[in-house]
């Protein structure tokens, strides 16, 4: 009986590093609040809104049980949940109009230079004036998100095949678009009956697949073309991430809507897209699986920011369409990032300086240590990830990267309690392990 106690602390620890459960409950809030701190950024703030909605206020996110449109009475249980996101609504509607110079109609809930980055904002705002927050603050959030929908339309310039730039300032595309303009095209569409802006939010993203697929890498996504300066035709793995992310919350959208049918072939398209982005990513990462910030370019840093972001994409993708193609790669990847050990960073880019990029890079949170991990400081921040503000460099704290563990672990978790399907012989390996180690804990308690 005396070897019983170390029989248990070496089962315990042999299972967090097969297993890697998921953070826990103290730990995720961690990752949570440094993700509050850190936002500020547009597309930062329509970011931790989607995170708040699918890890918290379920009921509100597209990819809920529910149809669409969602209860325009906040049900009891989703008041506190549901809370975070209209406060951010709110502030978004009431400085809009200092943001934009006091000036009327078609304009971007922020102005930040991006055509596309403060529309991420649009869904909380629309959900807000649904629940009838006006009525309450005296805030018109219908009216804001309209003005935001007529200034990418008809304000926002577009390239020569009809896409919508991403920049205001030029005619550019850059990948991120998918994930903040489309969503918003298409709940839009669904809240107002608009079976044309259903369409347009697919049109979309079939335009920027047009323009920024690279046939000749596999069909990993260009980062930004067109425009007389700031072009990056390297494959950049957030952006991979963010467009995959992008096309499964309209696909979501759509199948949650009175169009699901009218646009069955579109929801096909939209899948197998996701798909080969995700192909696309997997097939050029490394032994590690964590991905490069550049994924088929060996010099550059690893990033834990696109990796979690990516692995997201393949569970929820499977909370809506059943595919379990890259579910073993995904695994693979949230394993690494959830790998027991000292924090570390893997920088290989004599380049990639390390900046940090977060106002409240020196926190004092009080909250629960996040200790014990690899890629994660002791107060929560996932490490190592991509500058925020600086694609090409290195960075030590991310808004986005924060929401991303989130959204992944809240899609996880889904998948894991439909029966972790597609695990296959990952997951049979870890079970016949776990049998030999209970049968080992029998014998030695018994000595």
């Amino acid at each position: 009986m005396r070897w019983s106690w170390l029989v248990a602390l070496v089962a315990a620890t042999f299972w967090r590093g097969v297993l890697c459960a998921s953070l826990s409950t103290a730990e995720a809030s961690n990752v949570k609040a440094r993700l509050a701190e850190a936002a500020q950024e547009s597309w930062e703030l329509g970011t931790r809104e989607q995170t708040l909605l699918e890890t918290d206020a379920t009921v509100y996110s597209v990819f809920s049980d529910q149809s669409l449109p969602p209860p325009s009475t906040v049900p009891d249980n989703m008041t506190d949940a549901l809370a975070p996101v209209l406060s951010l609504a709110q502030e978004i509607v009431a400085n809009r109009s200092a943001s934009n110079h006091n000036i009327s109609g078609a304009q971007p809930l922020m102005a930040d230079g991006s055509a596309a980055d403060p529309a991420s904002n649009g869904v909380a705002v629309l959900i807000a004036g649904w629940t009838g927050q006006g009525d309450a603050d005296g805030l018109n959030y219908t009216g804001a998100a309209t003005d935001q929908l007529d200034f990418l339309l008809n304000n926002v310039s577009r390239s020569s095949d009809g896409a919508i730039s991403h920049r205001v300032s030029q005619t550019q595309l850059w990948s991120d678009f998918v994930y903040m303009v489309p969503p918003f095209l298409a709940y839009y569409g669904v809240l107002t009956e608009n079976e044309t802006l259903v369409a347009e939010a697919y049109n979309q993203i079939k335009l920027y697949r047009d323009n920024l697929r690279d046939t000749n890498a596999n069909n990993l996504w260009q980062h930004v073309v067109l425009g007389g300066s700031g072009t990056d035709s390297g494959h950049w793995s957030t952006g991979n991430g963010w467009a995959a992310a992008g096309m499964l919350r309209v696909y979501a959208t759509i199948q949650k809507s009175q169009y699901e049918s009218t646009f069955s072939s579109e929801l096909q398209d939209l899948a197998s897209w996701a798909v080969e982005i995700q192909k696309a990513m997997y097939n050029v990462v490394d032994k590690t699986y964590i991905f490069r910030n550049y994924a088929d370019n060996e010099s550059t840093f690893y990033d834990c920011s696109s990796t979690a972001l990516m692995a997201y994409t393949v569970y929820r993708l499977y909370t809506v369409t059943g595919d379990t193609s890259y579910i073993r790669q995904a695994e693979r990847s949230r394993q690494a990032l959830y790998a027991s050990g000292v924090t570390s960073t893997y920088s290989l880019s004599a380049s990639s300086t390390s900046t940090s990029t977060a106002s409240a890079s020196a926190s004092t949170s009080t909250s629960p240590s996040t200790s014990g991990y690899k890629h994660f400081t002791s107060d929560g921040w996932l490490t190592p990830v991509v500058n925020p503000h600086s694609y090409g460099l290195e960075g030590s704290e991310s808004a986005e990267a924060q929401a991303f563990v989130l959204l992944m672990q809240s899609a996880y978790e889904e998948w894991v309690a439909d029966g972790s399907q597609g695990s296959g012989a990952l997951q049979l390996r870890v079970s016949v392990w776990g049998v030999l180690l209970a049968l080992l804990a029998g014998v030695v308690g018994l000595l």
